[in-house]
């Protein structure tokens, strides 16, 4: 079965850091870029990060860039997203997903694979 599972999101408070993790079953993420999304309550969901499998090129929002660090241990078949300096606008659900190529792509309908997300809150 085909599957992602995100892990590492919790209550940071604000200048915080957490670690967060994307583990793949079922299929092997070496093919794949992957990307992570966040969605807060109300707002539509929005790319954060990606990091293609073809040249270990990565892409950060301009909202995160300086902040977060992604990257990809293939031997693990995992993906980790850093997040230092965290700020109360990063608090969202954090979903990890699999693009339909292995460059990075723009559009949130590109990547077909989608863990169930991590709840991140940054608070004090």
């Amino acid at each position: 079965q085909v599957q992602l599972v995100e892990s590492g999101g919790g209550l940071v408070q604000p200048g915080g850091s957490l670690r967060l993790s994307c583990a793949a079953s079922g299929f092997t993420l070496d093919y794949y870029a992957i990307g992570w999304f966040r969605q807060a309550p109300g707002k539509e969901r929005e790319r954060v990060s990606c990091i293609s499998s073809s040249d270990g090129s990565t892409y950060y929002a301009d909202f995160v860039k300086g902040r977060f660090t992604i990257s990809r241990d293939n031997a693990k078949n995992t993906v980790y997203l850093q997040m230092n300096s965290l700020k109360p606008e990063d608090t969202a659900v954090y979903y990890c997903a699999a693009a339909s190529s292995s460059f990075c792509v723009d559009l949130v309908a590109e990547y077909g694979y989608w863990g169930q997300g991590t709840q991140v809150t940054v608070s004090s």
